[in-house]
């Protein structure tokens, strides 16, 4: 017979056992619990994205957007480890996208060089009745990222020559951070003078009185600026006929726009990463970024270009909503010194002064309700209208930065065809 204390004693060590197990499983669970919560927040973060009430698609666009946001933070996260700069991880993401230069049943396409830039060249497959349209288009990509082979700028390009019966010069030129301003208008400006010369018209079988540019975004500033240094140029005998801006940068001053303010976080462009693709475009020190986010880097005695890009009065009543300008405050004179491609007219068309901008040609611009760079065309805009310059202005309500590349989308459809249209009947 078993002693009752030892008897006990052995089931109070059992208890005790199964005490510990209980509490190691949940342990367990509680750590699973723990993880599974974690997942769920970092998902959320990348999730959850509000958008306004009256964007077309929205759930389309969301996952899109979920996309970048994510690809966006591991290239932050990897530039933050060392691994390579920004810009170079961003530059494979984006290759990825690029198509060859293939021809189609429509569309015969060529690979060239214009005064040893690389171009495409898109030219409709049919028998012309007469000579053609020619359009120039510039892509954008923020002075870095993009070129003439990615899938968005090869379909617009083949749509456009067909749909038009022009031929298309879709143009590459040097990216940030390999290559700073004034590299990129350079590349473009040549390019687009050598296809204006009499002689590559003649080949190509462009009428040079129906000659039109294009660009998107920083596409868009190189399409103003190349624009205007065309109309001092002596060596230019050929002029464009219009020129196509889509949401494009056009001043480098004011980054406290009520565009700015309202659309800072907007996932397809957010203040934060206009601000460094501007600082880029000129250096990589990562001050110039810093003075530009917190609108402190124009010094005093610049404060005279401020008459260019005062939204109080460039901008309509509509687009002010009940936002305060506030007056500027001046930064150090030293990273104007170093850097002082940020004031050059060449790189922020805004700062042109209306002489200049009198003899521009017949303009279209498209900007975009949620868009950072919304009141920079806006005000351009407004400036050209001042100067007699005829100009159609294109606001869409529901649009957002990117919306003219983003195939699969009904507002991209909707956008281009009234691009189209108005290209149809002007150029």
């Amino acid at each position: 017979m078993v002693p009752k204390p030892w008897y006990k004693f052995q089931q109070l060590k059992l208890y005790l056992v199964c005490c510990q197990v209980k509490r190691a499983e949940g342990s367990i669970i509680g750590r699973k619990i723990l993880f599974l919560l974690m997942v769920g927040v970092f998902v959320a973060y990348c999730i959850y994205i509000p958008l306004p009430d009256n964007i077309e698609e929205p759930w389309k666009l969301l996952c899109v957007t979920t996309c970048m946001k994510t690809v966006t933070d591991l290239i932050v996260f990897a530039e933050l480890l060392g691994i390579n700069h920004f810009i170079n991880i961003a530059m494979f993401f984006v290759g990825l996208q690029e198509v060859p230069p293939t021809s189609d049943e429509n569309v015969t396409v060529m690979e060239t060089t214009f005064n040893n830039i690389p171009v495409h060249v898109y030219v409709p497959k049919q028998k012309p009745e007469k000579l053609r349209r020619g359009l120039f288009y510039v892509h954008g990509g923020g002075w870095s990222l993009g070129s003439a082979a990615l899938f968005s700028y090869d379909f617009l390009s083949r749509w456009t020559a067909d749909r038009l019966d022009a031929v298309v010069i879709s143009a590459n030129y040097r990216l940030a951070p390999k290559y700073h301003f004034p590299n990129q208008f350079e590349d473009v400006y040549n390019a687009l003078k050598w296809f204006l010369s009499q002689d590559v018209l003649e080949k190509y079988g462009v009428d040079p009185e129906r000659i039109g540019i294009s660009g998107d975004s920083a596409g868009g500033n190189l399409v103003a600026v190349v624009t205007q240094q065309l109309i001092d140029d002596p060596d230019v005998k050929i002029k464009l006929k219009t020129q196509s801006l889509i949401y494009p940068a056009l001043q480098t001053l004011d980054m406290d726009l009520p565009s700015y303010r309202e659309c800072s976080h907007f996932p397809t462009l957010s203040k934060s990463m206009m601000v460094r693709l501007w600082s880029e475009y000129f250096t990589m020190d990562r001050s110039l970024e810093k003075a530009m986010f917190f609108n402190q880097h124009v010094p005093v005695e610049s404060s005279h270009l401020f008459k260019f890009v005062n939204w109080s009065s460039l901008l309509p009543e509509n687009f002010k909503k009940g936002h305060v300008y506030n007056s500027p405050t001046y930064g150090s004179s030293d990273l104007v010194k170093k850097y002082p491609g940020f004031l050059d007219v060449r790189a922020a068309p805004l700062l042109a002064d209306d002489n200049k901008l009198r003899s521009l040609p017949l303009t279209y611009v498209i900007t975009c309700q949620y868009d950072v760079l919304r009141d920079d065309g806006i005000m351009y805009v407004t400036r050209l209208k001042n100067a007699g310059v005829p100009v159609t202005h294109n606001d869409i309500e529901d649009g957002f930065h990117g919306a003219f590349s983003y195939y699969g989308f009904k507002i991209t459809y909707r956008i281009e065809n009234q691009y189209m249209n108005w290209l149809s009947e002007n150029l």
